[in-house]
C-alpha cells in the first residue's frame, strides 16, 4: 500500500485538499459540517500525514478535530513551504495548487506528525499572547507620550494607565491559571529558580515551548532557533549563525539571558570565557542563551531545581 500525503490549504470559507499521489483532490467547507465530511474521507485513506500552514490561527480547530479523530498532522511554517515550491519551479499560486504543494512537501521533507497542544496550554497561550500585544501597545503609546503636545498628554497618560491595568490583570490570571495545574505549576516553580528566569520567561516557555523538557537539549536549541549552523562551501568558512526557530521564545529568552549574565554565576563566567576566547559579543550572547536553555531543559526533564555547582557539568 502506497504512504498517501494530504495537504489542505486553509482559508476562512472553505478547505482546499489534495492527497499525493494519486486523487486530484476536492474542496470542503470550513465549518462543521466540512470538518465532518473531511474526517470522514480521511479516515478512509489513512494517510500517512496530513500538512498545514501556519495561517494566522485558522489551522488550529482543523487541527484540533484531525487529531481528534486519530489522524497524523503537521503545521508547517508558510516560508518554507514557498521555498521548496520555488526550488521545485512551481511559481504559479492557487489553492488548488498550494494544496498541491504541501502534500508533496510533506513527503520529501520526510515530517512527522506534531501533537496539537492540548486546551490548557491554548488558553495559557492565548494570555501569554495577550500581554504581548498589550505590552507592545503600552511602548508605543509611552513613546508618543514623550513627543506628544501638552494638550493630547492627558489623553494618552490615561489610555497608559489603562493599558497597565490591564497587563497587571492578565499577569494575575495567568499565575491563578497556573497554580490550578499542577503540572505547570511544578514546571513553573523549577524555570523560575533558575536565576535570570521569571514569570514572562516562565509563562513564553510553558505556552509555547511545550517541548521543553521532552527532547534532547541540541534539538531544543534548534527548534527556539539559538543553535548555530554552518555556512561553508568550498574553501570558504563563514561565521555560524542561528536561523529560524520560535522568534517570540527566542526574544524572551534573550532579556532573561541578559539577566542571567549578570546576576548567574554560571552563565555569566560562561559569557566571560567566551569574550576572553575572542567571541564577539553577539555570538556570546546567543550562545549563552543556547546554555541557558539546555539548562532549563535538563531541569525540567529530570524535575529538578536551579543547583549551581550541577549545572557546571551541563
Amino acid at each position: 500500500m502506497r504512504n498517501l500525503f494530504v495537504g489542505i490549504d486553509i482559508s476562512k470559507a472553505e478547505l482546499e485538499v489534495c492527497v499525493h499521489p494519486g486523487s486530484k483532490g476536492w474542496k470542503t467547507p470550513n465549518n462543521p459540517v466540512g470538518l465532518t465530511e473531511l474526517v470522514g474521507r480521511l479516515s478512509e485513506l489513512s494517510p500517512k500525514l496530513i500538512v498545514m500552514e501556519a495561517t494566522g490561527g485558522l489551522e488550529r480547530p482543523i487541527q484540533v478535530v484531525l487529531e481528534g479523530a486519530g489522524l497524523p498532522v503537521r503545521v508547517v511554517n508558510p516560508r518554507q513551504v514557498r521555498d521548496f515550491a520555488k526550488g521545485m519551479q512551481i511559481l504559479a499560486k492557487t489553492d488548488a495548487i498550494d494544496a498541491a504543494v504541501l502534500a508533496k512537501y510533506g513527503e520529501k521533507a520526510e515530517l512527522e506528525a506534531r501533537p496539537v497542544k492540548d486546551e490548557q496550554t491554548r488558553e495559557l497561550e492565548a494570555m501569554v499572547e495577550r500581554r504581548r500585544q498589550l505590552v507592545e501597545m503600552l511602548t508605543a503609546e509611552k513613546n508618543r507620550f514623550k513627543r506628544a503636545p501638552s494638550r493630547v498628554r492627558p489623553n494618552i497618560r490615561a489610555h497608559i494607565d489603562w493599558l497597565e491595568r490591564c497587563i497587571s490583570d492578565v499577569e494575575t490570571e495567568m499565575q491563578d491559571f497556573i497554580g490550578k495545574l499542577p503540572e505547570y505549576k511544578q514546571k513553573d516553580e523549577i524555570i523560575q529558580s533558575f536565576k535570570g528566569a521569571g514569570p514572562v520567561l516562565s509563562r513564553t516557555l510553558l505556552a509555547n515551548l511545550p517541548e521543553l523538557g521532552m527532547i534532547k537539549n541540541r534539538k531544543i536549541s534548534a527548534l527556539v532557533g539559538v543553535a548555530p549552523f554552518n555556512r561553508d562551501s568550498g574553501t570558504r568558512r563563514g561565521h555560524r549563525c542561528i536561523w529560524g526557530g520560535r522568534a517570540d521564545v527566542r526574544s524572551v529568552l534573550y532579556m532573561a539571558t541578559i539577566v542571567a549574565i549578570r546576576h548567574n554565576p554560571v552563565i555569566r563566567q560562561f559569557h566571560q570565557r567566551l569574550i576572553a576566547a575572542g567571541k564577539k559579543p553577539k555570538v556570546a550572547i546567543t550562545a549563552c542563551m543556547s546554555k541557558a536553555l539546555i539548562i532549563l531543559n535538563t531541569m525540567v526533564r529530570n524535575g529538578t531545581r536551579w543547583m549551581p555547582p550541577c549545572a557546571h557539568a551541563l
